[in-house]
């Protein structure tokens, strides 16, 4: 039997969860299909998903379609949360985009298109809702070329369009595409000779990602998704690996189970991993491998929840390092808003921050802080996290004003030093930084100027161990990077002791007085450079009706972008250009006011530039 990763990705309300419920009932997983609007879903299992009828995270379930095992991966449609879908795409076998009849091809839908094809990623399309008014087939196959992909491949036709008896019908792909990238179909398209048996070929350039199949139906009448379910079988690559290989691996979820245990999800990409061995400093205690009842392991191709990996976080490797072609890249944004929340009642406090960390791990880039601040990429975030602990923990919390996250880099150089024994300086150390500034992108270096003998390695480690923590805030409140920081001075108190007697630790430097003096020099350090605070530009693409570019150039300038150039697409213009991460909800409220509505805006984050905003 074979198997296949399959994730289902759609723009929000394009009926990606509709689609996961009838794919769920038509593999008798379910007896009934749920409805999002009545939040019974299968998939959206949190309350939150439920009550909003939205993904919020991603979700997995298996189901046999023949003799194909699927592991069917629902992920979030909203884009607050597409760091969990882009997380998912590198465990992923193929993919099925869900667009709307009706709404067509979305900003989101676009965003996911062009992630799926940088990573390679074979992917069919699902055109959704052909029962509603409104919906359109060879206006939308238009649309798609436009704006999706030139290469979608039509392989079924609706009649009745835009009613409740809409049907689908089968149809044979179109020769012209799919010459493209055959010799032998170019031959036959140009001589107009009688060309072959095109499933073939369509199978093959799917899979290698050359063209993508277009399915007409309906999620919710269930037209059209037999013909789908045979296009993901046939068409889509099964889940590849060599089971006698290394063992490779990742985890790409993370979250905790009804009694507080950490739940790793596990993608083999080779070999094999089993119950009682090892991972890291962990030792699996159980597999619960999808799609196969009391499994004790699991293999090449398989996903499983493994139990026991209690130092698990998302992107560990299981093993060596994924093989080529096996975990896909993530280039996904960091988040450029942040919030601190706070408890409603102060006796949660320490309560609140352990479950912050515990939802930190789920989802690295909340990037929790010590003063339970959070990252965030949206105002949707906010609710989810405001929900989870009230729901799981019990917990009832605020929130302060959502704030731009930036950065520090610093603006010259700057050197401090604390001498042993010496006002103000209450620890056994010697310590002294000096700060320089690095290129944008170099990140944090740290060198001796002071010889490594001149006192315990361990002390020189406790220097160098601290410095990330200490760079976490600035003079401004804001990360420092981008700079390279020298030990000038060093010193310490051999271990002594009272004459006859045992250590004393008053008359002895330990490692923990350089952890503790080493924040306040480099802090000094830092405020004798300066630092320059730098906000987040996204790199914003704007695509609008060609007659509107003289009106939404002013709003570009009006949020401070600065436009970087513009092409037309027949009657579609296409802006690029550089904006505030902070004004961005600023031009997507304002560019449907100038495009008539038509107007959409995709954003993500570009570089850090200096703030001018105060």
């Amino acid at each position: 039997m074979t198997s296949l990763n399959l994730g289902i990705l759609a723009h929000v309300d394009a009926g990606k969860t509709s689609l996961t419920e009838r794919l769920l009932h038509a593999a008798g997983v379910i007896d009934e299909i749920g409805s999002v609007d009545a939040g019974s879903t299968r998939t959206d299992s949190l309350a939150l998903e439920r009550r909003r009828g939205i993904t919020i995270k991603a979700a997995v379930v298996s189901f046999r379609l023949g003799d194909t095992s699927v592991n069917l991966i629902d992920t979030p449609g909203h884009p607050d949360f597409i760091a969990e879908v882009e997380r998912v795409l590198g465990v992923l076998d193929g993919v099925v985009l869900v667009v709307s009849a009706v709404e067509g091809v979305q900003a989101q839908t676009r965003v996911l298109a062009r992630t799926l094809h940088r990573l390679g990623l074979p992917y069919l399309i699902f055109v959704n809702k052909v029962d509603r008014r409104g919906a359109r087939d060879d206006d939308l196959l238009r649309e798609i070329a436009q704006r999706l992909t030139p290469a979608g491949v039509p392989v079924t036709a609706v009649k009745a369009l835009g009613t409740r008896e809409a049907s689908v019908t089968a149809i044979d792909p179109p020769l012209d595409v799919l010459a493209e990238h055959d010799d032998a179909l170019l031959e036959a398209f140009v001589n107009g000779g009688a060309a072959p048996d095109l499933w073939p070929a369509l199978c093959e350039q799917t899979r290698a990602g050359a063209v993508h199949p277009v399915f007409f139906g309906s999620a919710i009448t269930g037209a059209g998704v037999d013909e789908l379910i045979d296009g993901i079988v046939t068409l889509l690559p099964a889940a590849g690996g060599d089971p006698g290989g290394a063992r490779s691996g990742t985890v790409f979820k993370v979250e905790r189970g009804p009694s507080g245990e950490k739940l790793a999800y596990v993608r083999m990409f080779g070999g094999v991993l089993r119950v009682r061995e090892r991972v890291g400093e962990d030792r699996v205690t159980g597999l619960d491998v999808f799609g196969v009842n009391g499994a004790a392991e699991v293999g090449a191709g398989q996903i499983a929840v493994a139990r026991g990996l209690s130092r698990a976080r998302i992107g560990d490797p299981v093993g060596v390092v994924p093989l080529p072609g096996g975990e896909k890249e993530r280039s996904f944004s960091p988040p450029t808003l942040s919030a601190v929340v706070e408890p409603v009642d102060d006796r949660d406090r320490t309560a609140l921050h352990q479950a912050l960390a515990q939802l930190a791990e789920q989802d690295p880039l909340i990037g929790l802080r010590a003063d339970d601040t959070v990252s965030l990429y949206g105002e949707v975030q906010k609710e989810v996290i405001e929900a989870t602990l009230a729901e799981e923990y019990g917990i009832a919390v605020t929130f302060r004003d959502t704030s731009t996250i930036c950065i520090e880099r610093p603006a010259g150089s700057g050197a401090a030093y604390r001498m042993i024994a010496v006002d103000p300086n209450p620890y056994l150390a010697t310590v002294g930084l000096r700060v320089e500034p690095l290129p944008p992108g170099a990140g944090v270096t740290f060198g001796l100027e002071v010889e490594l003998g001149s006192m315990p390695y361990s002390f020189f480690r406790a220097v160098e161990e601290t410095i990330p923590k200490a760079l976490e805030r600035g003079p401004h409140g804001w990360a420092v990077t981008d700079v390279a920081i020298f030990m000038t001075h060093a010193g310490y108190w051999a271990r002594q002791s009272h004459s006859h007697a045992t250590f004393d630790k008053s008359m002895s430097s330990t490692a923990g007085d350089f952890r503790n003096l080493t924040p306040l020099v480099l802090a000094a350090a830092l405020r004798d450079a300066g630092t320059r605070v730098c906000e987040p530009v996204d790199a914003v693409r704007l695509e609008i009706p060609a007659d509107t570019l003289t009106a939404v150039l002013p709003v570009v300038g009006q949020v401070r972008g600065v436009p970087l150039a513009t092409s037309f697409e027949g009657p579609i213009c296409v802006v690029s250009a550089h904006v505030p991460a902070a004004r961005v909800v600023d031009l997507r409220r304002l560019v449907p006011g100038v495009t008539r509505g038509e107007g959409v805006v995709e954003a993500s984050f570009d570089h850090w530039a200096p703030s001018t905003s105060g």
